[in-house]
């Protein structure tokens, strides 16, 4: 499979400067940073919530885990739960079944980011597919999730 157009469309619209790494197939985020050769906390983490108000977009680094508690508390919604694969499936087309993109404004979703991530100088995502991941400077990153909320939400997993 490709990166999803909708995906590099959004990055080319945005300015975004990155690079695509090539990797192994993987199965998981731990499993990309191990076949990407990257330290799992430059990952970032795309992991799906919802609750009645609709699904959001959480990104943490990619050795951690959702506290959704914290999330509840920072965004005021009660019962949020992660959302299940078929959800996540029809809500990013073009992205294979655990590799969706930590960008999920290019699909209209909401999107909040961990402040773990702000400390790495080089941020990796997955492309869309299990054999590719995005690599970009940390100000790209930045640029690229300015409009999103951003907060502490992460645990160790």
């Amino acid at each position: 499979m490709t990166i999803p157009s909708r995906l590099t469309d959004y990055l080319a619209r945005h300015g975004t400067q990155y690079e695509v790494r090539e990797h192994r197939h993987s199965g998981s985020s731990a499993e990309t940073a191990r076949r990407a050769d990257i330290p799992a906390h430059k990952l970032a983490k795309s992991v799906i919530v919802e609750d009645e108000s609709g699904c959001l977009m959480v990104v943490v680094p990619g050795d951690k885990a959702v506290a959704l508690d914290r999330i509840a508390g920072l965004l005021g919604r009660s019962k949020l739960r992660l959302a299940n694969e078929k959800r996540i499936s029809a809500l990013f087309e073009g992205c294979e079944a655990g590799a969706v993109p930590p960008v999920g404004m290019a699909w209209g979703i909401e999107t909040i980011v961990d402040d773990e991530l702000a400390v790495c100088d080089v941020v990796y995502a997955e492309a869309g597919d299990h054999e590719h991941v995005l690599c970009m400077p940390q100000r790209q990153f930045q640029e690229l999730m300015k409009a999103s909320r951003h907060g502490r939400f992460s645990r160790s997993s």
